[in-house]
C-alpha cells in the first residue's frame, strides 16, 4: 500500500509532508502518540471536539501511510491501541520547529 501511496505523492517534498499531517487532527495525534501508545478513548478524549467517525477516519489514514500501528486485543469490551511507527517519530523535529515557530509568532502580538 505505501508503494501504491508513493506513486500518488505530490513531486515537491514540502507538499507531500503537508498531504500527511495538513489535516488539524493528524497533528494532534501526532502529539498525542509522541509520548506513548494510547487507546482510541484518550485519544477522542484529548481531542476536544473531534467526532469518533473523524477521528476513526484520520487514525486509519495515518495507519495506512505508514505513520502509526493499529492493535486490537481480543477482548470484551475490544481494546484498540495505536502506536507510532519508526515514520510517524520522524515528524517529531517538524512538529517541534512549528511549535517554536508558533511560540515565537505569539510573542510578537
Amino acid at each position: 500500500m505505501l508503494h501504491e501511496m508513493s506513486d500518488a505523492l505530490p513531486v515537491c517534498p514540502v507538499e507531500t509532508t503537508l498531504t500527511l499531517i495538513s489535516d488539524k487532527w493528524k497533528v494532534l495525534i501526532l502529539r498525542d502518540l509522541f509520548t506513548g501508545t494510547k487507546r482510541f478513548g484518550e485519544l477522542k478524549k484529548s481531542l476536544d471536539g473531534v467526532s469518533q467517525k473523524v477521528l476513526t477516519s484520520q487514525l486509519r489514514q495515518m495507519e495506512g501511510s505508514g505513520l502509526l500501528t493499529r492493535k486490537v486485543y481480543a477482548e470484551v469490551p475490544p481494546r484498540v491501541e495505536y502506536t507510532l511507527t519508526e515514520l510517524g517519530y520522524s515528524l517529531q523535529p517538524v512538529l517541534e520547529a512549528m511549535r517554536d515557530w508558533g511560540e515565537a509568532y505569539k510573542k510578537r502580538f
